[in-house]
């Protein structure tokens, strides 16, 4: 970096802002890991379908989107985004052709034919029930709902499904995206696709004002990712977002997922009285407003069904909320890992459910960092996250490698017999 640069970091520090386009011509030139991408899409350190065949698409400051770009090598990946500068790149399908030569072939001819599961968390869909925060603004506090969607996620996709290869990627801002690369999930059609999210995509009501209204017997992976919620509902939602303290809230997203008018009539007088008590405070209401109001002879089925509402609301408030348009299309793009925040300037990193906001590394800090390192990414905060990634990836290679000796060897038995 030259002197005139080392100053603009300086300023930058003091008063945050977008990245340049100086400052991410720094980024590629220097710190995006390209060969560990490289490798992670490819499935094998040598160049092959996988990679060659797969869309890039470049999102640029001036508004404009450049889809199916592909590359041959490494080194044309990393000379293309060098020279292109994108403000981000996003990652898509697999082709049966490199998507390069679109515009030289009919497009009926370039099919998709595989690509990672992908999923995409994001904390605008908590907005209902956190107050700590909203919109694009996250904190330590709300980043649990992320933290235990994670949680809930890497549970279902071991037990349920069998994937092991996945890992989670921090957005840059207020979200996380997961990427499923077990061969039998990437080859899954979008019909496929569409029933692994249905699957998991269990609060379809982002707004909180209807009764979630689980069917009983539960599902196992119901019960299970219940489970895992309950222990952190009364500190996350009823202490630390207090949501329901707001009575109108609570009118509108705690008193409709109640099941009982009677119930429901008797307690907003109650709160209507006692304006403004903490989500505890009302949320121990529901039992000794329900022990008043219902007949002796009904408390035993009203129990039940009261029971069942508070595990839905447990569910509604915590359980991942996911954004299905992403995860139904093998030909939709997400964002690479490793590119950088237009707004935040954060690195979008590899994570896991310890993960903290102040854990992202931000692009200011990495070149003040490397210009106090002579422009050794080994010595920047960046290089943990590298390495992390790039053992992922070694292990995912490793496996391919073996799977696909294992195909070859029962084709030949196949063959022999």
């Amino acid at each position: 970096m030259t002197e005139d640069q080392i100053t603009g970091v300086v300023a930058k520090k003091e008063q945050p802002s977008t990245p340049s386009s100086s400052d991410m011509q720094f980024y590629y030139q220097y710190l995006y890991p390209y060969k560990s991408i490289f490798q992670w899409l490819n499935h094998s350190p040598k160049p092959g379908r996988d990679m060659i065949n797969r869309e890039f698409a470049l999102k640029f400051r001036s508004g404009a989107y450049k889809r199916y770009v592909s590359f041959s090598s490494v080194q044309e990946f990393k000379s293309q985004i060098e020279k292109a500068n994108p403000d981000r790149f996003e990652i898509g399908a697999v082709f049966n052709r490199p998507p390069k030569e679109r515009d030289t072939i009919l497009k009926t001819e370039l099919q998709a034919l595989e690509k990672e599961l992908v999923f995409d968390i994001d904390m605008d869909d908590y907005d209902v029930y956190r107050t700590c925060c909203s919109g694009a603004q996250v904190c330590d506090k709300c980043w649990k709902f992320i933290g235990l969607a994670m949680k809930v996620m890497n549970v279902t996709l071991t037990d349920d499904f069998g994937y092991n290869d996945f890992m989670w990627v921090f957005s840059g801002r207020r979200g996380a995206h997961c990427w499923v690369s077990d061969k039998r999930a990437r080859v899954l059609g979008d019909i496929h696709r569409r029933n692994v999210i249905d699957y998991l995509n269990v609060v379809k009501d982002r707004k909180g004002d209807k009764r979630l209204n689980l069917k009983r017997p539960l599902h196992p992976h119901l019960v299970r990712s219940l489970e895992i919620l309950k222990p952190h509902f009364a500190a996350i939602i009823l202490d630390e977002q207090n949501p329901w303290e707001d009575d109108l809230r609570a009118f509108d997203t705690l008193l409709g997922g109640l099941h009982d008018k009677q119930l429901i009539e008797a307690l907003k007088v109650h709160w209507t009285k006692n304006s403004g008590r903490s989500s505890r405070e009302k949320w121990n209401d529901i039992d000794v407003i329900a022990s008043k109001e219902i007949k002796s002879n009904k408390k035993n089925e009203f129990a039940i069904r009261l029971r069942e509402c508070k595990e839905d609301l447990v569910m509604a408030t915590l359980y991942p909320k996911l954004d299905i348009e992403v995860s139904k299309l093998t030909s939709h793009l997400l964002k690479s890992p490793f590119c950088v925040h237009p707004n935040s300037g954060k690195v979008s990193v590899p994570i896991d459910e310890t993960f903290r906001l102040e854990d992202a590394p931000r692009l200011i800090d990495l070149q003040i960092e490397m210009e106090r390192n002579n422009n050794n990414v080994e010595k920047t905060s960046l290089q943990p996250f590298i390495e992390n990634f790039q053992r992922y990836t070694n292990q995912l290679m490793k496996q391919e490698l073996g799977s696909i000796k294992r195909e070859r060897v029962e084709e030949q038995d196949a063959l022999d017999f």
